[in-house]
């Protein structure tokens, strides 16, 4: 068996063991669903070299259509997760058509335009609940488990993030991702040899979009509720962060990115406490209302000492030692 694969399988069954070994399941799925949403971006950015400013409207869309559905239509939790991924892929067919035929800057403030103006309609529509959000979302029940319970819900949310993370990894390993790939290098190139790379860039980016549509309708059902904060123009530079935090291009990356940025805002204030106590300097009390500086603190040292990202130095690093070792 592939090294990679017994690898991933251990980083799973590490991460299925998380909540017994005394984590909060609940903030552990939020992870999941974050890195999940930086794994379908880094699809498109990552493997195909689209960047998208946009991708926030996929994760919002879901949310509303998976929440709707099970708070006021009362349907099954798959159906209203397949409706939330439905939805998603449905948005970023629309957004794809019209953003596709553009390239560079061009394709990415395309994106950011469509991904406002969703926003804007998010805010005025009533099904969405407008500022107060769609709250008091069941989690119903998922091929009969009681989703009620978290540590049930966490097998249900940790399954989903594995199959969304194999078809990502065939993907990418697929004829389909080599041309993805070789889009990425030499559009022009790809163009020459046959290859429709509009056809190829509008699949991805469908492919991305329901991807990160799952995103969304699994962390509507985890927190129980969808608001605007989903959609908002700030949480498409949040996948974006935790993409070059974690290593553009790379599988794992995305998930490390989702963890450092979502651990740091949730648990920054306690650092900060810690620090305070530990130094007695009591500015670090308020660390936890600066989660943006920190954030940004580390955007800066990423981009000027880890320019691959965390598990892209850490890949670098390791081939660097293994190829001395070859040559002697």
């Amino acid at each position: 068996m592939n090294k990679k694969l017994i690898g991933y399988a251990a980083l799973f069954v590490g991460i299925g063991l998380l909540p017994l070994l005394g984590a909060y399941p609940v903030f552990v799925m939020k992870v999941l669903c974050y890195a999940l949403f930086a794994c379908a971006f880094n699809l498109l950015v990552g493997f195909t070299g689209l960047l998208s400013f946009g991708h926030a409207a996929f994760l919002g869309t879901a949310g509303y259509v998976c929440g709707h559905a099970l708070k006021v239509w009362g349907l099954p939790t798959p159906a209203g997760l397949l409706l939330g991924m439905g939805g998603a892929a449905a948005v970023g067919l629309v957004f794809g058509l019209l953003a596709i035929r553009r390239s560079g800057i061009y394709f990415s403030m395309i994106t950011l335009a469509l991904a406002q103006m969703l926003y804007f309609f998010f805010l005025q529509a009533p099904f969405t609940g407008g500022e107060d959000g769609l709250q008091s979302v069941p989690r119903g029940s998922f091929l009969g488990l009681d989703l009620t319970h978290d540590l049930t819900l966490f097998y249900v949310v940790l399954g989903l993030f594995i199959a969304a993370f194999w078809l990502i990894y065939r993907i990418v390993h697929s004829p389909f991702g080599q041309v993805l790939t070789s889009i990425r290098e030499n559009e022009a190139r790809a163009t020459s040899l046959g290859y429709d790379t509009a056809h190829f860039k509008l699949l991805a980016f469908v492919l991305s979009a329901a991807l990160a549509g799952l995103a969304g309708a699994t962390k509507t059902l985890v927190l129980g509720f969808a608001t605007l904060t989903d959609a908002i123009w700030t949480t498409s530079g949040l996948v974006i962060l935790m993409t070059l935090v974690g290593g553009m291009g790379t599988l794992v990356g995305p998930m490390v990115g989702a963890l450092v940025i979502i651990a740091l805002e949730n648990k920054i204030g306690d650092f900060g406490t810690a620090l305070a106590d530990l130094t007695g300097i009591g500015w670090f009390n308020g660390l936890g209302e600066s989660v943006s500086l920190v954030t940004g603190l580390i955007f800066i040292v990423c981009v000027l000492a880890f320019r691959r990202g965390l598990v892209g130095e850490a890949m670098a690093l390791l081939e660097r030692r293994q190829k001395p070792a070859s040559s002697s």
